[in-house]
């Protein structure tokens, strides 16, 4: 709470089935009041805990946004325990295994045993949890330190907020000029197995602004996590800037008067990047890279934003090494030219590709569930969305039918006939009414045929006049 107040935090409770008792909230006082109705149940089943974070976090926000889960446990791996040692020794035996570990999405998984030490049910059960560590590949197991008290229960959460929640303090330098600035969330370590060795870098409590780039050049790369740029006091506190005025040019947080007085580097640096349509490249340790830039939840608001690249060079395709670029005006001609309609991005490839479009790949589970859970968020904002849900529709249809998965469009059908009759009273009456036409189509349209498109159905509703 002291340290991740812009986080998003929820609470599961499980047993031989899980409940959400608090979906994700920024709200910790309603987190707080929601364990007060956690009850008994008949036993404990780790896997059906795991399972139902997992779903959660997928139906939330997807397979690409990185997770903290805290399993909290009294250090019993339950009475299913001998069925989950058979179940995690076949788990790289089994690829169509339905265990939900490794996530398919980033995540750290800690255990956290409130039992003492010498316990025999957590020494039977201590194996299991460092088992399902190791599935996961990154994680750790706590236990008390000496007998069960409140204060051993304490010191124990307090090292697991040290350890995974922990605020980022650093440096912003561009230059002369430099700035006390948070992250939010707190960079994660990049931790990664490749085949001959183990990549593990952190973030270095200095970053450096080394030059600036278009909007247009840079587009759209691939991040590795996204962060909230914020400013500190000298002190270390958060500094909080004045709202904007509507139509103004200066957005902000919430804050007093006199904090707005002071002078800011970020907000500076926010407010260029803004009107120049640019984007600073910044190092935020050895040999890695990322993007400070602009970005607007709305018209009104708009923040300084942090992009990660994985750790190298060569993150970017269509720009080439980062370590090569330099200054447009050292060059003999301005790849510019006099003004800025040219560019020299993306740099052209020697080599031709032997394709020509992007096709759609499945190679793990969490590929199909993003394309399934992005056609369920559209079809949930019809008829607003009405183009965008068709798109992609057609889009996974194509795809299922290429690689001859029939059943994918019977199981989509069948999603959407459900999402159809759970649509709340206040629904648009074309929400209910593209649903039933999109899963008819998918179970009467022609199996064979890839190119055929099921178009939105036309009504009398203004919106399709």
């Amino acid at each position: 709470m002291q340290h991740c107040r812009l986080e998003f935090v929820s609470l599961i409770v499980f047993s031989s089935t899980y409940k959400v008792l608090m979906p994700f909230t920024r709200d910790f006082e309603a987190i707080k009041n929601a364990l007060s109705l956690a009850d008994e149940c008949d036993r404990t089943n780790l896997e059906v805990g795991l399972v139902g974070a997992a779903q959660h976090i997928l139906e939330e926000w997807g397979n690409g946004t990185p997770c903290q889960i805290v399993l909290v446990t009294d250090g019993n791996a339950g009475t299913g325990q001998h069925h989950l040692q058979k179940t995690l020794m076949a788990s790289h035996s089994r690829g169509g295994s339905q265990f939900p570990l490794p996530f398919p999405f980033p995540a750290k998984l800690s255990i956290i045993c409130i039992a003492n030490p010498d316990e025999p049910c957590l020494q039977t059960s201590r194996p299991i949890y460092q088992r399902l560590v190791e599935l996961n590949g990154e994680g750790d197991i706590m236990i008390p330190e000496g007998k069960l008290t409140r204060k051993s229960v304490t010191e124990m959460f307090e090292q697991l907020v040290k350890n995974n929640f922990s605020s980022y303090s650093g440096v912003l330098h561009c230059g002369n000029l430099s700035a006390p600035i948070t992250l939010s969330p707190p960079p994660q370590p990049y931790c990664r197995h490749h085949d001959f060795e183990a990549v593990r870098v952190s973030v270095d409590p200095a970053i450096h602004v080394l030059g600036f780039l278009n909007t247009g050049d840079v587009s759209s790369p691939p991040a590795f996590s996204r962060h909230l740029v914020l400013p500190l006091s000298a002190k270390g506190d958060l500094v909080m800037l004045p709202k904007s005025e509507p139509g103004s040019d200066d957005e902000g947080g919430g804050g007093g008067s006199d904090e707005g007085k002071i002078p800011s580097f970020c907000v500076l640096l926010h407010g260029g990047l803004k009107r120049e349509n640019m984007v600073a490249l910044c190092q935020v340790g050895e040999k890695w890279y990322g993007i400070l830039y602009s970005w607007a939840d709305n018209k009104k608001k708009s923040n300084l934003m942090l992009s990660l690249f994985v750790p190298g060079f060569d993150v970017i395709p269509w720009m080439g090494k980062l370590s090569n670029l330099g200054p447009a005006n050292l060059l003999p001609v301005n790849p510019y030219g006099p003004s800025d309609s040219s560019s020299p991005f993306p740099l052209k490839v020697q080599e031709k590709k032997s394709y020509a479009l992007n096709s759609v790949v499945w190679v793990r589970q969490g590929g199909l569930q993003s394309d399934i859970q992005k056609i369920l968020r559209h079809a949930r904002k019809l008829p607003d969305k009405t183009q965008s849900f068709y798109k992609e529709l057609n889009r996974v249809r194509r795809a299922a039918l290429s690689y001859g998965f029939g059943e994918l469009l019977e199981g989509l059908a069948s999603v959407l006939e459900r999402e159809c009759t759970l649509l709340p009273s206040s629904a648009h009456p074309e929400a209910a009414i593209q649903l039933q036409h999109a899963y008819e189509a998918l179970r009467n349209h022609d199996k064979k045929d890839a190119r055929q498109n099921i178009m939105p159905l036309k009504t009398t509703y203004s919106g399709n006049d």
